[in-house]
């Protein structure tokens, strides 16, 4: 008889187990479909790309592979693309996101040759001739946000510059046509003479 009635509570244990994980695993369903159902595949992928990222990093600190400063710039740093991708998508209304990069101010050398100092940095301006500022993000420590230029928009825009003149105002350090921040006329082509 006692065998019988700890028996029953046991698979009554188990039932209560199956049914709250059930539970959970639904939980979560529901969220990432509510995400999806908000944003459209492209950007619902993009999320879930980041996603993926996230668990990589977790896993890698779990297994002790990574230091826990590495551990929480990435961190931030996946924090920082999820909430610029959303805000963008939300402004425009668009399923697109563009190829994003997020950097620190000491790692602005891995996209820029000679790195630019981030105070210069205004909305929507073109740095380099090869990204696009989109905006600083503070999540724990600030991330500058650039969307990378696709080809055709690299060379419309180099063709606007050899059609017209840049003209840098005093002190501005950026050209009006989309002159990278930092760069002088100097490292420019310059203009053949009409003969």
């Amino acid at each position: 008889m006692f065998s019988l009635i700890s028996l029953s509570r046991f698979f009554i244990a188990l039932s209560l187990l199956l049914l709250l994980s059930a539970a959970a695993i639904a939980q979560r369903t529901g969220a990432s479909s509510s995400q999806a159902s908000e944003f459209g595949p492209v950007v619902s992928a993009y999320l879930g790309y980041l996603n993926n990222e996230q668990e990589v990093v977790d896993d890698r600190a779990s297994r002790r592979e990574i230091t826990s400063a590495y551990y929480r710039r990435n961190s931030n740093r996946i924090r920082a693309l999820r909430q610029l991708a959303i805000r963008l998508v939300r402004q425009s209304g668009n399923d697109y996101v563009p190829e994003l990069e997020a950097v620190t101010s000491d790692e602005l050398g891995t996209l820029f040759e000679r790195p630019p100092s981030p105070t210069t940095f205004r909305v929507n301006e073109i740095v380099a001739n090869k990204f696009r500022f989109l905006a600083a993000v503070h999540s724990t420590e600030v991330f500058y946000l650039f969307a990378r230029l696709d080809p055709y928009e690299q060379a419309d825009l180099m063709q606007r510059q050899k059609r017209e003149p840049i003209i840098l105002s005093a002190g501005s350090g950026n050209g009006a046509s989309g002159q990278g921040v930092g760069q002088t006329t100097t490292t420019r082509p310059r203009r053949a003479a009409p003969k």
